[in-house]
């Protein structure tokens, strides 16, 4: 039987509305940190109380993409992304309308995470219309909705100033979500191939599995790393480098691009020579860029490494998400759910890390060579797992085995 192109095949209105939905989402997740620096004019905060601010949305997008996830295989993909884009309008309104103390602002923070959690929704809609050899180019462009993460970093601070009020920035947002949720109602479809709901006991039979815990690793590193620096990075350019709200922001964008459109280059490459191979390159990479930016070098130095760096993260998401499918077919809403949940407490926890560091120590130093540290031990795992999972449920390098059985209950680990 002749295998089709990745264009000949699923299904393109669907892959462009979890993509649009994934985009919107992102955007709103991270929100926050961009403005983050104009908000502490409104409510000083030292460089702990900044770091938790911007961490809040990635730490409700963690717990939340659990609850996404189940739902995803119990009601659905369509449906829980529909419910997901809904819920995001309460945050929304809240930070528009009724947020007067910063401990209100906190409770919008961490709402927001709705809107990350979009991950464990978008990502199976679209992987369940692909067979296995395209899952890591269409998990990459459904994953490419990360780039919402530009729009608010190039956005959110231009409108806080020309409307003279970051709390209109919210309202604006409600906008494009609700034009999101009309396109994606209209368009987007469950695919017949999605796997018929599990019993919770088999679903904590997945948690059993050493490789879910492993995936889970990776992902906290490449995903956590990069949300938790598109979050934080406006904050240290404008701590570090003097730079005001809006120019610390354009230089976020530039790094955040790199991460957002890498994810389906990423995904795309280890269809061609293998995930495990691509992770192995992006952790060594990323590793080295951010050991270099300890250093704290010239502002277009900086600008450069972080910019190579968050590129190998990005690439690094899609090449995971090419692995998961692999290994957890027939689990994949629940799987995208847990790894997505680690990977938000990746990012929630680098704000931390950054932040406390700073406040104890005055530099950025020692927090950016704990962040290169743990790239290059996610390194050494992969390769340790390599040597496990080559030929029970991988290829060489990776690679789909087309004859494999992915249902984790008949993969011995």
């Amino acid at each position: 039987m002749e295998r089709k192109g990745f264009w000949q095949s699923g299904h393109k209105p669907t892959l462009f509305s979890a993509f649009l939905y994934f985009d919107m989402s992102f955007m709103i997740w991270v929100l926050i940190g961009p403005l983050s620096v104009i908000i502490a004019a409104d409510y000083p905060m030292d460089p702990v109380q900044k770091a938790n601010l911007v961490a809040l949305p990635i730490l409700g997008g963690s717990i939340l993409r659990l609850v996404l996830g189940f739902m995803t295989d119990y009601i659905g993909p369509k449906r829980t992304a529909q419910f997901g884009m809904l819920f995001t309008l309460i945050p929304l309104i809240m930070g528009w309308k009724f947020v007067h103390s910063l401990d209100q602002l906190y409770i919008v923070a961490l709402l927001l995470g709705v809107a990350g959690a979009s991950f464990a929704a978008a990502l199976p809609l679209a992987s369940q219309w692909y067979s296995k050899e395209h899952q890591g180019l269409a998990m990459g462009i459904a994953g490419a909705g990360n780039s919402g993460t530009v729009i608010s970093t190039l956005f959110a601070n231009r409108l806080a100033q020309h409307y003279g009020s970051w709390e209109m920035v919210f309202g604006l947002a409600l906008i494009p979500i609700i034009i999101v949720f009309i396109i994606f109602t209209i368009f987007a479809k469950n695919s017949p191939n999605r796997p018929a709901p599990k019993k919770l006991s088999q679903y904590a039979q997945v948690l059993k599995q050493g490789d879910a815990w492993v995936f889970c690793a990776f992902y906290c590193v490449t995903f956590g790393g990069f949300v938790g620096l598109s979050n934080y990075l406006t904050i240290f350019f404008n701590t570090q480098y003097g730079l005001s709200p809006v120019r610390a922001a354009d230089f976020t964008t530039f790094c955040v691009i790199a991460g957002s459109f890498f994810r389906p280059v990423g995904g795309y490459l280890s269809d061609r020579i293998g995930g495990a191979r691509m992770l192995t390159i992006l952790y060594g990479g990323a590793g080295l860029m951010l050991a270099a930016v300890a250093s704290l070098p010239t502002l277009p130095v900086v600008i450069t490494l972080l910019f190579i760096g968050m590129m190998c993260l990005g690439a690094g998401n899609g090449s995971v998400f090419q692995l998961v499918p692999q290994r957890f077919g027939s689990e994949l809403g629940l799987m995208t759910g847990i790894i997505g949940a680690a990977g938000g407490l990746g990012g929630y926890a680098l704000p931390l890390i950054l932040g406390n560091l700073y406040q104890s120590t005055g530099s950025y130093t020692s927090g950016f060579l704990i962040l290169s540290f743990v790239t290059l031990a996610s390194l050494i795992l992969l390769t340790v797992m390599q040597s496990k999972w080559k030929h029970k449920w991988m290829a060489k390098g990776g690679k789909a085995r087309l004859d494999v059985i992915t249902d984790a209950s008949q993969v011995n680990v």
